[in-house]
């Protein structure tokens, strides 16, 4: 019959379930890859990236974390490799006639330079929806772009089509064995760059092809050493596949991580996933953007969330097993980040690092209210804080508060509770960090003799504290909205019922804050939004 895992009849191996027997016994599916692998042409264009610890980040791990910083090549990411190692193994003939593509990302671009290299023309089908930047990315290393369809699947199927009307040569983005070994010489580099000790590898999953390069050969030469893959918790085809037995198609997938947003894995990279990946660990958004953050921190260079997801996954695997003292290796595998995105990956990474917590909180609608509730909150920092007068019993309060940890978050919800506040935990719900954070307020029709006026100040904890003690009792807030920016000052925009009696003393009250402030009442954003 034949063997289970290189489907040779009667293989060496014999269906052993241990990928580490593979080499022992000489399997040809093991074999096979590892020639192809230290034969690989890839260094003519691609570099031997460098294996650099991060630093702050092995601190907080109790384990030493190494980060192989694909992301330093031309082109941003790993792919290079792949397509080159493909294209340069064409014989001339096949080669002038062409090479065609479909992808929206990292290997068009490392298609259109290989291209360039070697002397050949690359048309690549990206999809109409792809962003121009990527676009005039792929043109300026060479590549002629058809934009064809709204998907992937799309831009796939006709450039399948093109390459029979054109006897143009597909270069896959991860199911090809030459793609899979030229992936597979980072695998190389690390053991060569790093000959003590390593516990785990950990590396991003799409297609499979950098996870199935890099198992098959470090499976041949130290087996002991764990192949872990990362996915998002949504798009997760190799982890359902792997479970299921056989290739698992979903029908749809996230597309935060762009870079790894694959429907279903390669019928080749899924078969040398079953042999050699030892598990797969599944992150989620708040996760992605916090390893990025890390990685930052560490290096200050901007990862990609396709490039962020090895480390977010060994971030992930260090908590579930409590391991120290390790040696752990992730692979950065790309840095073509969308300048747009850093805004929404900031704001989230809090989120993933457990570092802050939002809250719904009901307090009574009084004069007095809204300090009692400030001096619950102590001296913690402050992240959001967002109000708008619209009952006359209650009033609806939604706080973003810095956190230690999770439960440093129930802690603050029952100090909540005893202080007779109502509150909700909303820091795990997604309509809420995406949308309703950003749509407290509106219009009220109690909002009379509304000042609006916005401020600036030096960020300290307290600040908040020292605005509300200055003011007269008699003054009623009816709006305020405050979100730490990351910078040293904050600003916070609020709304005032001052009765008009006690304006000069509302004036007096401004010249003591020590801090710059701006009248906005005549603003005709607020008149037509807030007023």
């Amino acid at each position: 019959m034949n063997c289970s895992r290189c489907q040779v009849r009667n293989g060496p191996c014999g269906g052993k379930i241990d990928p580490s027997s593979l080499y022992k016994l000489g399997c040809p599916l093991h074999a096979d890859y590892l020639k192809r692998i230290l034969t690989a042409r890839v260094y003519d264009v691609a570099q031997e990236t460098p294996l650099e610890v991060a630093p702050n980040l092995s601190t907080r791990l109790n384990n030493k974390l190494l980060l192989k910083r694909e992301d330093m090549q031309s082109v941003f990411s790993f792919k290079l490799r792949g397509a080159y190692n493909k294209m340069a193994q064409l014989s001339p003939e096949v080669l002038a006639l062409g090479v065609i593509a479909a992808s929206a990302g990292n290997h068009a671009q490392g298609v259109a330079l290989s291209a360039r290299h070697l002397g050949t023309n690359a048309i690549i089908v990206m999809p109409e929806t792809t962003p121009q930047v990527k676009v005039d990315a792929v043109k300026a290393r060479g590549g002629m772009v058809v934009l064809h369809g709204d998907t992937y699947d799309d831009a796939y199927a006709y450039a399948r089509q093109l390459e029979a009307e054109k006897g143009l040569t597909f270069i896959h983005p991860f199911d090809d064995p030459d793609v899979i070994a030229g992936q597979g010489t980072i695998g190389m580099e690390i053991l060569r760059q790093h000959q003590k000790p390593i516990h785990a590898i950990f590396v991003a999953i799409g297609g499979g092809g950098l996870i199935s390069g890099i198992a098959a050969y470090i499976k041949q030469l130290r087996p002991e050493i764990k192949i872990i893959g990362v996915e998002p918790t949504d798009a997760d085809a190799m982890s359902q596949s792997l479970k299921a037995g056989k290739r698992v198609r979903l029908s749809q997938v996230g597309l935060f991580a762009d870079g790894v947003a694959v429907r279903e894995v390669g019928e080749e990279t899924f078969r040398l996933c079953q042999h050699y990946v030892d598990d797969i660990i599944l992150v989620d958004t708040d996760d992605i953007c916090a390893a990025i953050k890390d990685v930052f921190e560490d290096t200050r260079s901007i990862l990609e969330p396709a490039g962020a997801l090895a480390i977010a996954g060994a971030k992930a695997y260090v908590e579930r097993e409590q391991i120290e003292g390790q040696t752990l290796i992730a692979i950065a595998c790309g840095a073509n980040m969308n300048f747009e995105r850093l805004r929404f990956v900031a704001e989230r990474s809090e989120f993933g690092e457990r570092r802050e917590a939002i809250f719904a909180v009901n307090i009574p609608e009084e004069r007095g209210s809204l300090r009692k509730f400030c001096e619950c909150l102590g001296r913690r920092n402050l992240t959001e804080f967002s109000y708008r007068i619209s009952d006359n019993k209650e009033a609806q309060i939604f706080v973003g508060l810095q956190i230690k940890n999770r439960d440093d978050a129930a802690q603050m919800a029952a100090n909540f509770e005893k202080n007779g506040f109502l509150a909700i935990d909303l820091t795990d719900d997604e309509l809420t960090k995406l949308h309703l954070r950003h749509m407290v307020g509106g219009r009220s029709p109690l909002a009379h003799n509304e000042l609006l006026y916005r401020f600036e100040f030096l960020e300290r904890p307290g600040a908040l504290m020292k605005l509300l003690k200055g003011m007269s009792p008699n003054w009623n807030i009816s709006l305020f909205h405050y979100r730490n920016n990351g910078a040293d000052y904050g600003r916070i925009v609020m709304g005032m019922q001052v009765p008009p009696l006690e304006m000069e003393e509302w004036q007096a009250f401004l010249e003591t804050l020590g801090d710059r402030y701006w009248d906005e009442s005549e603003n005709p954003a607020y008149k037509l939004f807030l007023g």
